[in-house]
Parts: C-alpha cells; structure tokens; sequence
C-alpha cells in the first residue's frame, strides 16, 4: 500500500511541477497573464511549484525504506524521473499540439523502463 501510494503522490507532485514549469508556457495565450512581468509569472509559478511539495516530501518519507517505505533511495529516484518524464510527455502532447512523439522517444521510454528493471533486479 505505501508504494501504491508513494507513486500516486509522485504523480501529483510531478503534475504540478510539470505546470509550474513549462505551463506558462501555454498561459502566455491568455491576455491578461501577457501583461504580467518575469517576476510575476516566477511567482505564479512558485506558488503553482508549493503545491508540488506538498506531494513530493510525504511521497519521499512515505516510500523511503529508512522509514519504513518499500523503496531504497535509489529507486525511488529512479521511480521520480520515469514519472517526470510520462508527465511530462503527456502534458507536452495535450497542451502543445507542435510537439510530436517519434520512434526515437518510444526507444528512451522503453530503456527508462530497463532502467527501472534493472534498478529493481536483486
């Protein structure tokens, strides 16, 4: 149940992250956030970035083996990156249709896969 878990406040926190980071990006097609300044859109996205923390910290302490969690730190860094990376790629594919998903980005994918396998394998 903790690793069901960790990886369901991973997503969300990754989600977050994800938005902080490169969704100003796409805000930029509503009028009234053209109008704001660099500091302002940092900001936003620190505020938008608050909530990735609020996720990322309990899913570290809750899958961390050192308290009781499934995870070494290891794998769960290596969990972290893969779901940063799905997210990332799914919020890259909805909200900017110019962004395309090729074979070479099937192949990474799937080494990050053999990544995780092999970061599990005993």
């Amino acid at each position: 149940m903790k690793g069901v878990l960790t990886i369901v406040l991973l997503i969300l926190s990754n989600t977050f992250m994800t938005l902080a980071w490169y969704g100003h990006l796409k805000f930029t097609e509503w009028k009234w956030f053209n109008k704001l300044g660099l500091i302002s859109i940092v900001l936003i996205s620190w505020g938008i970035a608050l909530f990735e923390y609020f996720f990322q910290v309990p899913a570290n302490r809750i899958g961390f083996r050192g308290n009781g969690g499934p995870f070494s730190l290891l794998q769960l860094k290596l969990i972290q990156e893969v779901i940063t990376l799905v997210v990332f790629a799914a919020f890259s594919l909805i909200a900017f249709k110019t962004e395309t998903f090729r074979l070479n980005h099937i192949i990474a994918f799937l080494l990050l896969i053999l990544a995780v396998y092999f970061m599990f394998k005993k």
